[in-house]
């Protein structure tokens, strides 16, 4: 597992052994950020479920502000700070060791707001929409955010959440990439441009 590019570029990062962690797999963390915008300056990113921080420590070697690592395990956590370190970028990062739910509630009453989320719950365990779910109602997001979801082929998402609304969808294999907008937003950037 490798940092594909920017100022970080090829440098490993370490995943634990086992199954109980499954990082992004290289060449859908490489399609995903082809799909993303290429200039992530300025940009706050929220990773939930987060794992090793693949792709958030991806974001920030390609210039992203800063970013909020979420995962329930506090052994992913030390995973997490020590690829930070490794890369140098544990300035521009806070690793908040708790479950999705209660780390969503403590950014809304921060007043915390996203460029851009993304979420990869462990597969077929049904979170993929109660996560989408929760994002919706507490809306941590700024006006032209994404929200990406990874999970299994087999647990489908819906059209929509609240005022997120299905984008795109891409297949790697057994793992979809679902890319959310709010439909708010979108509504009041056409309203804005037609008048």
């Amino acid at each position: 597992m490798r940092v594909i590019s920017g100022k970080a570029k090829g440098r490993r990062l370490i995943a634990p052994k086992g199954s109980a962690v499954r990082p992004t797999a290289d060449r859908i963390k490489e399609s995903l950020f082809n799909i993303l915008p290429r200039d992530f300056s300025g940009m706050k990113i929220l990773e939930l479920f987060a794992g090793t921080g693949n792709v958030s420590i991806e974001a920030l070697s390609r210039g992203a502000e800063g970013v909020v690592l979420v995962d329930a395990s506090e052994r992913s956590a030390r995973i997490i700070r020590e690829n930070l370190r490794r890369v140098g970028f544990t300035d521009r990062a806070q690793v908040w060791a708790m479950p999705a739910r209660r780390a969503l509630n403590g950014l809304a009453r921060q007043g915390q707001k996203f460029d851009l989320i993304f979420l990869d719950p462990p597969y077929d365990q049904k979170l993929v929409g109660r996560s989408l779910e929760l994002i919706a109602s507490i809306h941590p997001l700024e006006p032209s955010a994404l929200v990406v979801a990874e999970h299994s082929v087999r647990e489908p998402v819906k059209l929509s959440y609240g005022l997120l609304s299905l984008n795109d969808q891409r297949r790697y294999g057994d793992t979809l990439l679902s890319f959310f907008t709010d439909a708010a937003a979108s509504d009041s950037r056409v309203q804005g441009e037609s008048s």
